[in-house]
């Protein structure tokens, strides 16, 4: 089992089979530490294993699936801090998953970075290309490796118990040992390669699964093809050329030959199918770029980050060109860049008045620029708070214009004044300033601006707003008043299509605003127009764009709900992408369809400037038409273990929520299953009337039931009812984190129908 799931070609690699012997590299986090380490990788050719020469006996691993990717070169801060003292040749960074931090790594020698880089990039490539079949035996294989402690291949009933703890198993030792005795077929007491995989079989057997099948198959020991169509019409409603793809289906999952050659598929097969991404709830049909990015760009939610430089709080977080990394390679597409006058001319990012660490505003562009297009080909607001001198503004504007070039958008795309903003499309490979802006779009096509003019400052001035809820009108005004500073000419000039202003009121927008003009709001801000005007932020978020922000008492970074604001068709909904939970899961779960490049089509009603849409009444709207979502909860597999003591279970329950206009905001439970997060069982129903389908989000989260005090978060996984497949499917979970944990899933069978 050295190398379950990995193919031949991967295990002649040179590359690799010096990595299986080892190196010593060096492990750098920051000028002053950097320590030399053992690196290996593991027999497993998933593991890397590494060690201080010093620490004795501790050593620490870290698998191929936690990486995300790996970049070569000085393309980390800490890294780039140390370019003087190793050439880029000699250094690469592991990028993790999830928030979990970068290993910065230096080679002894250029050929031996080399050979790392392009091994684990072959590994990262195999494991992404791997099939059912072969993730299944990955995933047996690593249980295998946990629990043979003593390394030698085999394993005996005592590991065997301890391996049931460690998969969420309670089960009573009696029947543990009939089902080691009916797996060790050369009872010798002791379990090898072919027994433990039996053994994980007889364990993981799926009875939810077989009723279905035994339901559809003549035999119950296969489905021929009409019956595997009979199945996708009838549970899967599917509708595309049934035929067809019954027998893809097949070719595509069957593990038996002599079933193919019968056209007929084996319960191993129906498994394997309805794990697949064709067996998930997500539909794949949605997950490339599938809608019309042809329209304004105002009508459409765009993917957005607040104070992208913190890697954590906004009071003493660290500040990190990495935040700027790590959002754009979520797809994100508007950053934010808090900028302030910094020392030797150059201006600094980082969150004012506060000990935040401070970062130079040219390496956060460099970041963008490398960065901006690396998943989505489609524009990159930068949002800018200025609270820079002249001086300093005109350095900015050097170093976008000559960091940035042809990707900074310096003027309307025909050349003339416009009367829409263009559209995502229009835009690729463009990034935007949002800023303020001297005169207006039209007076700088004319050559009408003259040389240095004042402007205010930047309105999302969020340290003023913590206390403008509390403030008089005149108050207000006098603040803005007192705030205004010079704005340069040359800043002023790279903002074209979004032009950052003020916020009167609706009726003031709608006779006097232009479509170029973005406001921004609180979201205590933006929640009290929605409540009080719904239907006109409707209507003014069909012309321009609009940006929300979480409020400035949100010291430890934490998010509001953005559904509320998507419900009024706000486009720039900013969260701390830094910050795990509800509002990023919901972020996630909207932006994981349309090729995940960060922009997703509002809907019709939603873009119409004569639309009436108001959330709070949505059975008013034109085409209402309501839907009921029925979803049966069947069971759960190989479900985390949430508590550390080993002898700990879980308690698993299943909430599904729905998060849409108010009234679709709804929650269910199942009940609790003790003692099992290995295979739990609940066929509890939960139903749900929604009555604007189109802006539902669905969020399932699997908790560890605890009576005395909150419960546990095991896994959770969010998205759009639009996207949702029905019938029989698997729902894969993700960590609080927001990355996959295989092989975690539930399985539900899922039903959406009109509303009598």
């Amino acid at each position: 089992m050295a190398s379950t799931g990995v193919g031949l070609r991967i295990q002649g690699d040179d590359n690799l089979q010096s990595m299986l012997v080892g190196t010593v590299m060096r492990k750098v986090k920051s000028r002053t530490w950097k320590k030399q380490r053992y690196f290996k990788l593991q027999d497993d050719y998933m593991t890397i294993w590494y060690k201080s020469k010093k620490a004795g006996n501790t050593h620490s691993t870290f698998s191929v699936s936690d990486l995300e990717a790996i970049r070569d070169g000085h393309q980390s801060e800490v890294l780039l801090s140390i370019a003087d003292e190793f050439p880029a040749d000699r250094c690469f960074t592991l990028v993790f998953r999830g928030r979990r931090g970068n290993l910065d790594l230096v080679a002894e020698s250029a050929e031996e970075a080399q050979s790392w880089i392009k091994g684990m990039r072959m590994l990262i490539e195999n494991l992404e290309n791997m099939g059912e079949r072969e993730k299944l035996d990955q995933w047996i294989g690593d249980w295998f490796r946990k629990a043979d402690k003593n390394n030698d291949g085999r394993m005996n009933f005592k590991e065997v118990q301890d391996l049931l703890k460690m998969m969420n198993v309670d089960m009573n030792e009696h029947h543990a040992h009939r089902l080691f005795t009916m797996a060790d077929k050369s009872q010798s007491g002791m379990l090898e390669d072919d027994e433990f995989v039996l053994f994980y079989k007889m364990l993981t057997q799926r009875e939810d699964v077989l009723r279905v099948f035994q339901v559809y198959s003549v035999d119950g020991q296969k489905l021929f093809q009409s019956d595997l169509e009979d199945f996708l019409r009838e549970e899967q409603l599917d509708g595309n050329d049934i035929q067809q793809h019954a027998k893809q289906l097949i070719e595509r999952y069957e593990p038996s030959d002599t079933a193919k050659l019968l056209n007929a598929m084996t319960f191993d097969g129906f498994l394997m199918y309805l794990g697949s991404a064709e067996g998930s709830i997500f539909n794949p049909q949605w997950r490339g770029v599938f809608q019309d990015m042809s329209q304004p760009l105002c009508h459409y939610f765009i993917s957005s980050s607040h104070n992208t430089y913190l890697m954590e709080d906004q009071l003493r977080g660290q500040s990190s060109v990495e935040g700027y990394i790590r959002a754009l390679s979520r797809g994100c597409r508007c950053v934010e860049v808090d900028c302030w006058d910094g020392a030797n001319g150059e201006p600094i990012v980082y969150h004012g008045h506060t000990f935040t660490s401070k970062i130079l505003f040219k390496d956060v562009v460099n970041a963008v620029g490398n960065y901006a297009f690396k998943v989505s080909e489609y524009p990159v607001i930068l949002s800018i708070e200025n609270h820079c001198s002249v001086e300093q503004q005109r350095v900015m504007a050097q170093h976008l214009n000559h960091i940035l070039g042809d990707k900074l958008l310096k003027g309307t795309l025909e050349g003339k004044a416009p009367i829409r903003l263009p559209s995502p499309e229009d835009l690729k490979g463009k990034i935007l300033l949002k800023a303020k802006k001297i005169g207006g779009l039209e007076e700088s096509l004319n050559g009408m601006v003259e040389d240095p003019q004042t402007g205010e400052v930047s309105d999302e001035d969020e340290v003023a707003e913590i206390n403008e809820d509390n403030l008089h009108r005149e108050s207000i005004c006098r603040r803005i008043k007192r705030s205004t500073q010079h704005l340069s000419k040359e800043l002023s000039d790279c903002v074209v299509y979004c032009k950052s202003v003020q916020f009167s009121n609706f009726k003031h927008s709608r006779i006097h605003s232009k479509f170029y003009e973005v406001a921004s709001f609180t979201e205590s801000k933006a929640r009290k127009h929605l409540r009080e005007a719904g239907t006109d932020f409707v209507h003014h978020n069909s012309r321009q764009l609009t940006r929300v922000y979480p409020s400035g008492l949100r010291t430890d970074s934490s998010n509001f709900n953005p559904q509320e604001m998507w419900n009024v068709g706000c486009q720039i909904v900013a969260l701390n992408f830094q910050t795990a939970g509800e509002g990023m899961d919901l972020n996630d779960g909207l932006f994981g369809q349309n090729g995940s490049c960060g922009y997703v089509l509002k809907p019709s009603f939603m873009r119409e400037i004569k639309g009436g849409f108001d959330p709070e009444t949505p059975q008013q709207r034109d085409c209402y038409q309501p839907a009921v979502l029925t979803i049966q909860v069947i069971s759960g597999q190989q479900l985390p273990k949430v508590n550390i003591k080993e002898d700990s279970i879980v308690d698993p329950l299943v909430r599904v929520e729905i998060h849409g206009v108010p009234m679709d905001q709804a929650k269910q439970e199942t009940r609790y299953i003790d003692n099992n997060g290995f295979n739990p069982v609940w066929y509890d129903t939960l139903r749900f009337t929604i009555h604007t389908p189109e802006l539902a989000m669905v969020r399932f989260v699997v908790e560890d039931y605890d009576k005395t005090s909150k419960n546990d978060f095991v896994g959770q996984y969010t998205l759009p009812l639009s996207c949702m497949q029905q019938g029989y499917r698997h729902i894969h979970l993700f960590s609080k984190d927001g990355t996959r944990i295989p092989p975690s899933s539930l399985f539900v069978h899922v039903r959406i129908t009109q509303l009598e």
